[in-house]
């Protein structure tokens, strides 16, 4: 076919694929696996930061709501992530989906989204990483010169260091990165569940009242038109701060807290069983961090009027008020461990869209080799690894973390439509876990992505755009006329099969 749009990659021939020898992922997963690195991924920065910023600025005590919704509109989305996951078990997750669905172009342009959510995400995390390091050691005095480690440093040397750490843990096998993965997850979950049970007995009513405050406008030419969200600036109605509105916008801003548990779906490959773990993975990961997320955001509101909040540092700060100092060291050991995992997690995610791209040869085909011994595409996760190290080490990402957003969001709503899509064109597929109510879930799913991202500021859907139109140059300059659809490679693991 001459269009790209029309290339539709079907189930069989990417389930066909996996089994090149060249190209063949080690299967070392379990559902217990999956849901660790769900857990892993989703728990960072957002329980540790977004808590505070959002309840002091946007939402009040009821931050938990905002909290409440966002995973609502995460939990439609992983609905639909579940189905094909379990049905398409094959590396790329939302690139492979979209193959399979809407073809090759918007497969593309999936794939080079999720460079937005997955590299991009990582170097914003390992720069965090690199701010509670600093913070730690502070606490015990022997802090770094800021011009190498925090949010504004010239070259940030340990935010380098930690990426290329959890990149060498990447290449030496799955399973490894697994077991570092759990130890991490089980030190973050001891903290969170210590500042949950501990920060309980120092909430005060008070503090709660009123758990909704009263909608405040928002100040006069306080932002420019960049700077205002999206919805408002093509409805002209400004939400301002506080009451319902203010429940809702914080709702997208605490979204970035759960942006992770698709990655789970990156690792459908490598599962043992993935048409029954798959869905556990991402279901209960998402579940798990919710639940987590809502607790952690009451006893934090509760222990310290809102308006006090620390945007930076909530936790470590209303333990703090409450005469507990030595918990800002406990916290920001949790955190510092979270934000490992995280970092590791999110290359993982990367590597494995780039690596069913390259397979597809919509990128260099020689990018997809595999390891002979550890069984992982070591030249994808080196260049991975590379790339995320350099943004992360001397690129300024404050302006650019929006993006991580944006780019997931805009995944969801095509993985959500795709579900409906596929049920149409490819009924006869076997599905272990199915979406219910289609295709009114997958709509209510994609309208609400829809929603979340018509909340973001304007100068972050104009960045959005040029990021489309520069991967749109690239598709048609070099993946249209090299693709194995379009040089009739298709059928190579077949052939591949055959000879052995």
């Amino acid at each position: 076919m001459t269009a790209g749009s029309r290339r539709v990659k079907s189930v069989e021939e990417s389930i066909r694929d996996t089994d090149e020898p060249e190209h063949r992922l080690k299967k070392n997963l379990s559902g217990l696996d999956l849901t660790v690195f769900g857990v892993g991924v989703i728990i960072g920065t957002g329980i540790f930061v977004l808590t505070g910023l959002v309840a002091r600025d946007q939402a009040g005590p009821a931050v938990a709501i905002s909290f409440v919704i966002a995973g609502v509109v995460c939990g439609l989305a992983a609905i639909c992530y579940a189905e094909f996951a379990s049905t398409v078990p094959v590396a790329g997750s939302a690139y492979t989906f979209s193959y399979a669905t809407f073809g090759e172009f918007i497969a593309w342009i999936i794939g080079w989204d999720l460079v937005l959510e997955l590299a991009l995400g990582a170097a914003t995390v390992a720069v965090g990483w690199s701010g509670y390091l600093n913070q730690l050691l502070a606490d015990i005095g022997t802090p770094l010169p800021t011009s190498i480690a925090g949010e504004t440093a010239t070259v940030n040397i340990p935010a380098i260091v930690i990426t290329l750490i959890m990149t060498g843990v990447l290449i030496l096998g799955i399973k490894l990165s697994s077991r570092v993965t759990t130890i991490i997850v089980a030190i973050k979950l001891a903290v969170v569940l210590l500042v949950i049970v501990v920060g309980f007995f120092y909430t005060t009513a008070d503090n709660y009242s009123p758990f909704v405050p009263p909608a405040e406008p928002a100040a006069a030419g306080e932002e420019g038109w960049l700077h205002t969200p999206l919805i408002s600036l093509l409805t002209g109605f400004s939400p301002g701060t506080f009451g319902w509105g203010g429940v809702l916008a914080g709702a997208a801003i605490v979204f970035f807290a759960f942006i992770g548990f698709d990655i789970v779906a990156t690792a459908a490959e490598e599962t043992r069983d993935p048409k029954r773990d798959m869905p556990r993975g991402i279901l209960g990961s998402l579940a798990i961090c919710t639940v987590l997320y809502v607790a952690v955001s009451l006893v934090v509101v509760g222990m310290q009027n809102y308006t006090e909040l620390s945007a930076t540092a909530p936790l470590a700060g209303a333990f703090s008020a409450n005469g507990m100092p030595v918990f800002s060291s406990i916290i920001s050991l949790g955190a510092l461990a979270g934000l490992t995992s995280v970092v590791m997690i999110l290359m993982l995610g990367q590597s494995r869209v780039l690596f069913a791209m390259s397979r597809d040869h919509l990128l260099p085909p020689g990018l997809a080799k595999v390891h002979p011994r550890y069984g992982t595409p070591y030249r994808i996760t080196i260049a991975t690894g590379i790339v995320v190290a350099l943004l992360a080490g001397f690129v300024p990402l404050t302006a650019l973390a929006e993006l991580v957003n944006i780019g997931t969001l805009f995944a969801f709503f095509l993985v959500s439509i795709g579900v409906w899509v596929l049920r149409r064109t490819r009924p006869d597929l076997h599905r272990s876990f199915r979406v219910p109510w289609v295709p009114v879930l997958p709509i209510v799913s994609a309208l609400a992505s829809l929603w979340l991202m018509s909340n973001l500021p304007t100068d972050t859907w104009l960045r959005f755009g040029i990021w489309m139109l520069l991967g749109i140059g690239m598709y048609f300059a070099y993946s249209r006329g090299h693709s194995r659809m379009a040089t009739g490679q298709r059928m190579s693991a077949a052939d591949n099969i055959a000879r052995r």
